[in-house]
């Protein structure tokens, strides 16, 4: 007898797992119509449509092509057209551009994806160790592609004439706690990857740290806050600005977090489903590193290095989810007081993105994947609400320029 689909894909976790992953991409999309998949908003974000292909590119230039004996591309110029960033596979298009691609089709990317599917779903069928590590590092790839999807059509979203209208439906109201400030005692600790599951590369090698004894917010900053702050002058106060962020506020006319506006003397924020009414007790989201130190300044503390984010973090379990609407707030662990580090906003920390010591970054294009972006940009930690669950945990490390506000980004207080 021959064994069933789902009981070949039980027996082969690697397979299910890709299965799954890359159905979770068509079914973030699958919502929105092909003209909005095409949208580019700002050289920052990515259409969809693009993101579908080129996660697909992904597995087709790094497994099927070199590993897959016989294999025929989809469309050979795809090799080049949908390259994000890797140098040493050759020219690729301007990021900006990528919004110019109404060739291909929504429905010849959806096309592609079928046929490398179909290979690597071969390919899949018996364990090839030369590939297992690679494979590993596309699904994972994916994942944070799946989060830039949410992400940067958010941005269109809001970018475009026609927005989404409020669908007339309750409010979720938060609640929030009294900030308390937690002790944490100076010593020497490891920071970086200590498990046996996936890691990216930027996790470890896994090193001790020197810390001073330190405090972190218990929570983290709220809307009815950073509006104290607001309401305190703080985009007009250059004092406490770092000089590169009060440019950007002056070239930019920030005043406000990103998808803030005002309607009838009341602050509004865009969502997915149209605008909505501030939620005073949420964590306050979409702000800058610029504007999470300003705040960190104005109320006479500082933003966490990300080695006190780790070890704090790490006495917590860590949870995640995929839909704003649907945050998960783990408890606290027994004796810490910490809440909300995992899963509801990235947390900007004061720390530059740099290589651990003994970073070594992966032989050949592979390689390019984290280590040469380690510069320039400051780590976020704790994952946000669009992060895939698997993705969250205390050591991950994310990064981004300090201008950038686009991502669910939000202020976590230090001492």
């Amino acid at each position: 007898m021959h064994a069933s689909h789902a009981e070949q894909l039980a027996c082969n976790p690697l397979r299910q797992r890709y299965r799954e992953i890359r159905d979770t991409s068509l079914q973030l999309t699958k919502l929105f119509s092909a003209e909005d998949l095409m949208l580019q908003s700002m050289p920052d974000a990515s259409p969809a449509k693009w993101h579908l292909a080129h996660t697909t590119w992904f597995f087709e230039t790094f497994i099927l092509g070199p590993y897959l004996y016989g294999y025929k591309p989809f469309d050979p110029r795809y090799k080049q057209l949908f390259n994000s960033y890797y140098k040493q596979l050759g020219s690729h298009p301007y990021r900006g551009a990528r919004g110019l691609m109404s060739r291909p089709t929504l429905d010849e990317v959806h096309a592609y994806r079928a046929h490398v599917d179909q290979a690597m779903l071969r390919h899949l069928e018996v364990p090839d160790e030369r590939t297992v590590a690679l494979i590993e590092v596309g699904l994972n790839h994916e994942q944070q592609h799946q989060e830039l999807i949410l992400t940067d059509i958010k941005h269109a979203l809001w970018s475009m004439p026609l927005r989404p209208e409020r669908a007339n439906q309750p409010r979720a109201v938060h609640s929030s706690p009294p900030l308390q400030w937690i002790d944490f005692e100076g010593g020497i600790r490891e920071i970086g990857y200590a498990g046996s599951n996936f890691s990216f590369d930027n996790e470890s090698p896994r090193h001790e740290v020197l810390l001073r004894p330190f405090q972190l917010a218990s929570r983290l900053v709220t809307n009815a806050e950073y509006l104290e702050f607001m309401d305190d002058g703080g985009y007009r106060r250059p004092e406490l600005w770092l000089s590169d962020g009060w440019d950007t506020v002056c070239s930019q006319g920030w005043n406000s977090p990103l998808y803030w506006e005002t309607h009838e003397g009341k602050w509004f924020q865009f969502n997915y489903d149209g605008m909505c009414e501030l939620d005073a007790a949420a964590p306050v989201c979409h702000v800058s590193y610029y504007e999470a130190d300003a705040f960190a300044h104005w109320s006479k503390a500082r933003l966490p290095r990300e080695e006190e984010w780790e070890v704090a973090a790490g006495q917590l379990p860590s949870t995640g989810n995929l839909l704003e609407s649907e945050k998960l707030r783990p408890q606290p662990a027994s004796g810490t007081g910490l809440q909300q580090m995992f899963g509801d906003v990235w947390e900007w920390t004061a720390s530059p993105y740099v290589a651990y010591p003994g970073f070594e970054p992966a032989a050949g294009a592979i390689g390019e994947y984290n280590g040469k972006f380690m510069c320039n940009q400051f780590v976020l930690r704790g994952g946000s609400c669009a992060t895939p669950a698997s993705h969250i945990r205390a050591s991950y490390r994310n990064f981004f320029p300090p201008h950038a506000r686009w991502q669910f980004m939000g202020i976590r207080i230090a001492k």
